[in-house]
């Protein structure tokens, strides 16, 4: 008696028992039915005016000034997440408020992000490559070099470019890679181990005061191919003047001069420039190079932090040769992600 009595004061029916708890999800705005709801076409206007704008700073993102804190920048950085994350929070509120608007507005930031993103979803990889190539920032602080040495070698590439190698810890890279590598040269902080000839190795001045970055010419089998390492400066988001990275900046354009001049056909530049191929600020280098990831990847090959990748800054770029695969490497010690490629010359 009781329980026809509970679910006759819930529906009006006693054939018909509703517990209080599905009573109530009928009650809430996303549960109920849209049908003879005028106020779906007026609600949820101000989502679809943020989904708008979502839309408006994914496609127009190089319009957005980096006068302000270097936010053009900043934005280009995680550019791909914009839409990730903006997107379902919008779509939750916009079922919960019943706005067909916000919803059809919703179209617009998804197609956008496809019209960009889209082509790095599908794997590109295809076989046939010459020469494999990896690059990896070993961390200066790296536990364990040794270890980190020889997980990358494991990786078979041809050609291995390290960075941010610090001053006391070259020999262990040099003695846990002799094996695997015949060939090495290190400058500054950047060095390269080949098992192929290296000539014409030399520093590149990318305007810091000492020594990030190298080239060299490796000589394969196929020909030769100018190689470059590089580690452009870091990058910080601070309160008051937003995201530093104007040493960066001036250190992309002198590599981006160097590249240019170089008369090798082929060139491959391997390294850390703690930015994305989106960033407008190295546009000196991305202009001129192609990304084999972009080109040959399957995904994004986020590269940082190793914890939890959000960006490629870690980057593959080549020119005057065809990349055939891209891809990351498992965790080392190191907060960065290697990255390799194979490449046909």
């Amino acid at each position: 008696m009781v329980q026809a009595y509970e679910a006759e004061t819930e529906s009006g029916d006693p054939k018909d028992p509703v517990t209080p708890s599905r009573s109530r999800l009928r009650r809430l705005g996303p549960f109920r039915s849209w049908r003879g709801d005028p106020g779906i076409w007026r609600r949820g206007l101000v989502l679809a005016g943020c989904a708008a704008l979502v839309a408006l700073l994914t496609g127009l993102h190089a319009h957005v000034p980096n006068r302000i804190g270097n936010l053009g920048s900043l934005s280009e950085t995680f550019l791909p997440w914009l839409t990730v994350v903006t997107v379902p929070l919008l779509l939750l509120v916009a079922l919960w408020r019943r706005s067909a608007t916000a919803l059809i507005a919703l179209l617009l930031p998804v197609l956008v992000w496809f019209n960009l993103f889209g082509g790095l979803i599908t794997d590109k990889s295809t076989g046939g490559g010459d020469l494999t190539v990896a690059s990896h920032n070993v961390n200066a602080d790296n536990p364990d070099p040794e270890r980190t040495a020889k997980d990358v070698a494991a990786s078979g590439a041809d050609v291995l470019a390290l960075q941010e190698l610090a001053p006391g810890r070259v020999s262990a890279y040099r003695d846990a890679l002799a094996e695997t590598y015949k060939y090495h040269a290190v400058q500054g902080t950047v060095g390269l181990w080949s098992k192929y000839p290296l000539q014409d190795v030399a520093p590149v001045d990318i305007r810091l005061g000492w020594t990030r970055a190298m080239r060299s010419t490796v000589v394969t089998p196929q020909g030769e191919v100018a190689v470059y390492v590089a580690h452009m400066p870091s990058v910080r988001v601070k309160m008051r003047a937003g995201f530093t990275a104007s040493e960066r900046d001036r250190s992309a354009d002198a590599l981006g001069e160097a590249i240019s001049r170089e008369r090798v056909a082929g060139v491959v530049l391997l390294g850390d420039l703690n930015g994305t191929m989106n960033d407008r600020a190295l546009k000196s280098v991305t202009a001129q190079m192609r990304s084999t990831q972009g080109a040959a990847g399957d995904g994004f090959g986020f590269s940082w932090p190793a914890s939890f990748p959000m960006a490629r800054i870690d980057q593959i770029l080549v020119r005057g040769v065809e990349p055939v695969s891209s891809w990351t490497l498992p965790r080392t010690n190191s907060d960065h992600l290697p990255v390799a490629a194979s490449i046909k010359l």
